[in-house]
């Protein structure tokens, strides 16, 4: 999955994230960041996070995993500006509740930005390409995307985010939450 995100130029890892916990018992509590000496995909990976397994629990196995790193998004003349955490990857690699999630945090996606200011060259820009992702993970994995739950920010629709409701030719006003 992240190799897809990052042919689209929208995630390059350079760490991992990821929480413990106990079968039978629960979370432990504790969590785990490990910066990444190389790509992901790294054989020295899998042993790495094994051996960061907390002393006090000697049992315990890995739960969700936060992919992080940078993404690419453009501006409205194409000029490529770098975002870290352009989007996020979260993966729950055990059986039997096997998912994952992409979640976007920007406002290049949409028409407008949070501020409600129509930015239609900057999603001209930019939502193609999310689309482009979303579909080659949809072929990657089998299965298609189930779009999340909304946010304040917005939802989900199809390959892409959902147009917000316009007011005088202005979409909402998020300030207040940033």
């Amino acid at each position: 999955m992240s190799a897809v995100l990052r042919e689209h130029e929208l995630l390059v890892p350079d760490s991992l994230e990821w929480d413990w916990f106990v079968y039978g018992s629960g979370g432990t509590g504790l969590i785990t960041r490990m910066s990444l000496q190389g790509p992901i995909d790294d054989e020295d990976v899998p042993s790495r996070v094994e051996r960061s397994r907390p002393a006090g629990f000697p049992d315990a196995s890995v739960g969700s995993i936060l992919v992080m790193g940078a993404g690419t998004w453009l501006d409205a003349t194409g000029e490529k500006r770098g975002e870290h955490r352009l989007v996020e990857l979260t993966v729950a690699p055990d059986a039997p509740g096997i998912w994952a999630e992409l979640a976007v945090f920007h406002d290049i996606w949409g028409p407008f930005d949070f501020r409600g200011e129509p930015h239609p060259d900057i999603e001209r820009q930019n939502a193609p390409r999310l689309t482009a992702a979303l579909r080659s993970l949809d072929a990657l994995l089998g299965v298609p995307a189930e779009p999340g739950d909304p946010t304040y920010f917005g939802s989900a629709e199809g390959h892409g985010i959902k147009r917000p409701d316009v007011i005088d030719g202005r979409g909402p006003d998020l300030t207040d939450l940033l």
